[in-house]
């Protein structure tokens, strides 16, 4: 059972080093973008861990045939535990209201014929070649090739000054390149347009071409920027303007003729052959009446609302007519392709190429990428952006080069496709990265080519997990990722690739017919939308009950969770005690990348809470504590857990997420004798909270744990400690 078999040190290991490149642990990923995906390694070991016998250190790597089990998530997102469940050969239903993640998640679980989608692929790239394929190259500075290949155009928005109408343009910068993957500092000259090589960034010297000094500030700050005509003070953004305008200024490029003897990147200003093809591109664009370029508008949101600052009001607004154009002939293309699942899955590629081909992407200055439009998992309007080459560019060894084209977008969803009939693990020895194949595991509906053949019941739908038609005790455990409140508004983001699928494939979709993905049930704070906290736990608790009748009597229900904040804790407490399940466990895993924009330089916590539920069960007599120094020892045996996993460092935050599940898991245990779910949902929740008062909070048990506070970063080296005197034997369990 999980309680006992679950690893801390392995799985914690196996989580930390998935999430740092977890396309590389986890292809399946790569099918398209989602949000917030936990580690692939962490639900295997908890299926692993629930219903094999040996250790799962042990188990890990072999191959299982769980068949006959059936598993649930009701919130299946991205569907990670779905995926791993079927990969071991269980049957599996998953639920989700957002219709992207039920076409996401049928992508990813649908077999495909590789062969099949190759073809089709290639189709696609050969008509785009000849079409478009102009539009993207350049002259070569070096040999005078006009072969040379774009990687990135680089753009400035623009905005006309109010006094003079002059144009401005917006730059907050004019250092293009830092000097990491590029010999030099590379800096656009304020004065007449031109890149300059230097190694200096701090006193860059004269520009190259005209000889007046280069700078790094730009004259766009804090929304606000002087015309360099009249010396009017202009604010931006001007929603009433409508959408922004932008300037290419620079581009940066790709010559296969000179780059075995050039070192660094190639960068040039757009000469007059650049500016002509891109004429010709947006002409080719006005002459066409497109079929599948959506009319949307953009609703208002807690995201959307930054773009209407910035006056877009349709969703085909945030696209230069070079993608618009691209992006249709793609459409046109991928509708004639005769084969059902190959025409599905180009038309998620084309969706997932969205979020690079678009005028919001950046440019990362010091990686010299394009940053996706989600990168920060969100809509940040920047004033530099990026537009990436449309078809992707090979390189001599067949490789990529750049990013967020369509070559780069169908070579990973191949090695996405190729994992599903070959799946494979990650093994750590003595410095070395292994690949472990697990022959005789595959992840499908049944129809694989891998000569395995058989067959597994795959149920997804697109509703409430709440309304879901579950026949009471016919589930073997339910594993999932609940929505964390307050976090990512997935439907406002899936949106802006919603409305591009829908119109390409939508008429035979059912899950389709709505507009827009959002849903007024959605478990995520908006306050758009009016959803609070007493939404989330009334809809957290709804599918929770539900899953609680349709488990076996003592089945787990096992879920990750984190917040910065003890008060988000609450609805889960709530939600746990409605069902009428108790929590027997809470166990730390790595769950999220320490890298991640949104995470590093802030005290938030990598960690997840493991959450495991059931109606009946045992669970060991030492974790039943009632006092905060009960609490801060087991806090130190968690932390002595995680010494094991190499590379991790325990923070503030990763240490409060350890005690908010501790105390959470101690107020379902005392709570639940007694517990009335009749009351109202605030009364509900402030019951938790009086005992998580009355307990002590937060407070208390952090002040017992001053000596691991106060230590260096390096919290894995936690010494230990002598356990606290336990109810009874060692070993000793409490029947619940």
């Amino acid at each position: 059972m999980i309680e006992h078999d679950f690893d801390i040190s392995f799985i914690g290991g196996l989580a930390l080093q998935e999430k740092q490149i977890q396309q590389n642990y986890r292809p399946i990923i790569a099918v398209h973008k989602w949000f917030a995906r936990r580690p692939g390694t962490l639900f295997r070991g908890l299926l692993l861990s629930e219903f094999v016998t040996e250790p799962v250190s042990q188990s890990f790597y072999r191959a299982h045939d769980l068949g006959g089990l059936r598993i649930a998530d009701p919130f299946m997102g991205g569907g990670t535990p779905l995926l791993e469940a079927n990969r071991l050969g269980c049957d599996v239903i998953g639920h989700d209201i957002n219709p992207m993640s039920y076409w996401i998640v049928r992508q990813e679980i649908e077999h495909l014929d590789l062969k099949a989608y190759r073809e089709g692929a290639d189709n696609l790239l050969r008509e785009l070649q000849e079409k478009i394929g102009d539009f993207h190259r350049t002259q070569c500075l070096k040999c005078g090739s006009e072969d040379a290949h774009v990687k990135y155009f680089l753009w400035v928005k623009t905005r006309t000054c109010r006094n003079c109408e002059s144009e401005i343009r917006l730059f907050p910068g004019y250092l293009i390149s830092h000097n990491r993957r590029h010999p030099k500092y590379v800096f656009l000259c304020a004065a007449c347009g031109g890149l300059t090589e230097t190694g200096n960034r701090k006193q860059p010297g004269a520009c190259s071409l005209c000889g007046e000094p280069l700078i790094t500030a730009g004259p766009a700050r804090r929304n606000r920027c002087a015309c360099l005509q009249c010396g009017e003070i202009n604010v931006y953004p001007d929603p009433e303007a409508g959408p922004p305008l932008h300037r290419m200024f620079a581009i940066e490029y790709f010559c296969p003729a000179c780059k075995p003897r050039h070192k660094g990147r190639f960068f040039k200003t757009p000469d007059p052959a650049d500016f002509m093809r891109l004429e010709a591109a947006e002409s080719a664009w006005d002459s066409l009446q497109p079929m599948f370029i959506p009319d949307d508008e953009i609703p208002s949101g807690d995201e959307t609302n930054r773009l209407h600052r910035w006056g877009y009001r349709h969703y085909r607004e945030m696209f230069s007519k070079r993608q618009l154009l691209g992006l249709e002939l793609s459409c046109r293309s991928i509708s004639r392709e005769k084969g059902e699942r190959v025409r599905n899955a180009l038309a998620t590629n084309l969706s997932d190429l969205l979020r690079y081909q678009n005028m919001l992407c950046r440019y990362d200055v010091m990686a010299l990428k394009s940053l996706d439009i989600f990168s920060v998992h969100g809509f940040p309007v920047g004033l530099i952006q990026c537009e990436s080459n449309f078809l992707g560019i090979s390189g001599a060894n067949g490789d990529n080069v750049g990013s967020g084209g369509w070559s780069n977008i169908i070579a990973k969803f191949v090695k996405a496709k190729s994992y599903c009939d070959r799946p494979f693990e990650i093994l750590h020895r003595k410095g070395r990265k292994l690949v472990v194949d697990i022959p005789g595991e595959w992840i499908g509906d049944g129809n694989t080519t891998s000569g395995r053949p058989g067959s597994r019941k795959v149920e997804l739908l697109c509703s409430d997990a709440a309304e879901a038609n579950i026949e009471p005790g016919g589930l073997d455990a339910v594993l999932t990722d609940p929505p964390y409140f307050g976090n990512v508004q997935y439907a406002e983001l899936m949106d802006f690739c919603y409305v591009w699928l829908r119109k390409l494939v939508g008429r035979n979709v059912p899950e389709f017919a709505k507009a827009s993905t959002r849903n007024a049930m959605e478990l995520t704070g908006n306050e758009n939308m009016g959803r609070g906290l007493e939404h989330f736990t009334e809809g957290l608790s709804s599918v929770f009950r539900k899953m609680a009748l349709a488990l076996k009597p003592g089945a787990p229900l096992a879920f990750t969770y984190h917040h910065n904040s003890l008060d988000a804790y609450y609805p889960v407490a709530v939600a746990i005690l409605d069902s009428g399940l108790t929590c027997s466990a809470s166990l730390p895993c790595p769950g999220e990348m320490g890298a991640s924009i949104h995470i590093s330089g802030t005290k938030s916590s990598i960690l997840d809470t493991v959450f495991v539920c059931r109606s009946t069960g045992r669970v060991p007599a030492k974790w039943i504590v009632d006092t905060p120094e009960g609490v801060a020892e087991l806090i130190r045996m968690d932390l002595d857990k995680l010494a094991g996993v190499r590379n991790f460092t325990a923070t503030l935050g990763d240490i409060r997420c350890i005690i908010f599940g501790h105390l959470i898991r101690l107020a379902v245990w005392n709570l639940r004798k007694g517990w009335d779910g009749s009351l109202t949902v605030a009364r509900r929740m402030e019951s938790v909270s009086r005992w998580v008062s009355a307990f002590g909070g937060l407070t208390s048990v952090e002040h017992l744990l001053d000596d691991v506070l106060s230590v260096s970063p390096a919290l894995q080296n936690v010494f230990s400690r002598e356990p606290q005197t336990s109810y009874g034997a060692e070993d000793g369990q409490i029947s619940f």
